[in-house]
């Protein structure tokens, strides 16, 4: 029997308040596939089932080998092996804004008011490293697209190190494919939250396992109450600003202050960040749909080349603050890396790194990117019309 779809429904964004970590191509904007057979035949209950099952195994086997972010990487790619063999869940919206708004709280943690001498002290060489990045990956959507490897403009806003919705809504209007968009982005989310936790472990030896951790120790209610609140409020500000990242970047602003100042005691238990974390990886993860790969198998290999050249580029650019600055090499690499905010900020948090330092040029990047990103973006793909 064959399962076709009814009316699509109408075309909503792609991308939403996340940099990049909750990019998900719409099912209903890829192509009408038949889907018969796989996990599309078993019911929801099913296959949040077999989610949680595989995600409990590979969180567990990548904790024992000291992958540090095992609790997102095991769930991303537990996520992704139930959307690529044709599960339909999709974790709900509510639940992933949730889940944003308190790793940003959690992260406003680690802030110290050193981090600002720090930053205003180099701030000529950060901000030309947060522009390298920008120009680089602005460079690598415009040879793809001057080579004709994406149709029309596509690799112009696919290859942006950023401001995502923006990027999504201009792709739009200038009649680029908007499924490859979204394919571009989501991919260059995993590759580059792989590599950190990679090189976080075999490169800068770093043991996931560290302290012991306890999942259910005790709770003082008012901090947690009032590390609640902030992350509600931010998260609230962040959506209704319509702030790029802005569910994740608001709260972690306004905790990062309220810590800093001594105002507020941020406290989150671990099992609810464990949760937190499962919920950004699953949303990853599923966003790998049969039809999705289908679609973009064409522009795979290009974009997966155009990805390890940004990510080597960001190499090279944390050997030279490592060089300059002194800061250690893991430090540099994860500060460096391009993007999503959200899943880089869970690696630094497990891992022994500087994670104000970090936090600071990845934030720097995102406000750039959101400062001259889409008029940067437009410039190129004004230009970037393919040869005859």
């Amino acid at each position: 029997m064959i399962i076709t779809r009814c009316a699509p429904p109408p075309k909503r964004c792609l991308f939403s308040s996340s940099e990049s970590a909750d990019v998900r191509p719409d099912p209903a904007e890829a192509p009408s596939v038949p889907v018969t057979s796989g996990i599309s035949r078993w019911n929801a209950t099913s296959q949040w089932s077999l989610l949680l099952f595989l995600s409990g195994v590979l969180a567990g086997g990548l904790e024992l080998a000291g992958i540090p972010a095992a609790l997102l990487m095991g769930p991303m790619a537990a996520g992704a092996i139930v959307g690529m063999n044709g599960g339909t869940i999709r974790l709900p919206r509510p639940a992933l804004l949730c889940a944003q708004a308190l790793i940003g709280t959690m992260i406003a943690e680690t802030m110290r008011p050193g981090i600002l001498v720090t930053f205003f002290g180099n701030w000529p060489l950060f901000l030309a490293i947060v522009a390298s990045v920008i120009a680089m990956s602005t460079l690598s959507g415009f040879v793809m697209s001057r080579l004709n490897i994406l149709p029309g403009t596509t690799a112009i806003w696919g290859s942006s190190a950023g401001a995502a919705t923006s990027m999504l809504v201009m792709a739009d209007a200038y009649g680029a494919d908007i499924r490859l968009v979204a394919f571009m982005q989501y991919l260059r989310v995993v590759f580059v939250a792989a590599a950190a936790s990679l090189v976080a472990r075999y490169w800068a030896e770093v043991d996931a396992a560290g302290p012991e951790i306890i999942w259910f120790g005790p709770i003082h209610l008012i901090p947690f109450l009032e590390t609640l609140a902030v992350a509600v409020v931010g998260g609230f500000l962040g959506k209704w600003l319509r702030v790029p990242a802005g569910v994740f970047l608001l709260p972690f602003l306004l905790g990062s202050v309220l810590s800093v100042t001594g105002t507020l005691t941020i406290e989150i238990p671990e099992w609810l960040l464990a949760i937190s974390y499962a919920m950004l990886g699953w949303n990853i993860g599923l966003g790998f749909t049969r039809p999705i790969l289908a679609h973009a198998r064409r522009a795979l290999l290009p974009t997966i080349l155009s990805i390890l050249v940004l990510m080597s580029f960001s190499g090279l650019l944390a050997f030279t603050l490592v060089e300059t600055v002194g800061i250690d090499p893991l430090t540099a690499y994860l500060a460096t890396s391009p993007g999503g905010m959200d899943s880089i900020a869970i690696i630094a948090a497990s891992s022994a790194v500087d994670i104000p330092f970090v936090m600071a040029l990845q934030t720097a990047r995102l406000l750039l990117v959101m400062a001259i990103g889409p008029s940067l973006a437009r410039f190129v793909a004004s230009k970037a019309t393919p040869p005859r």
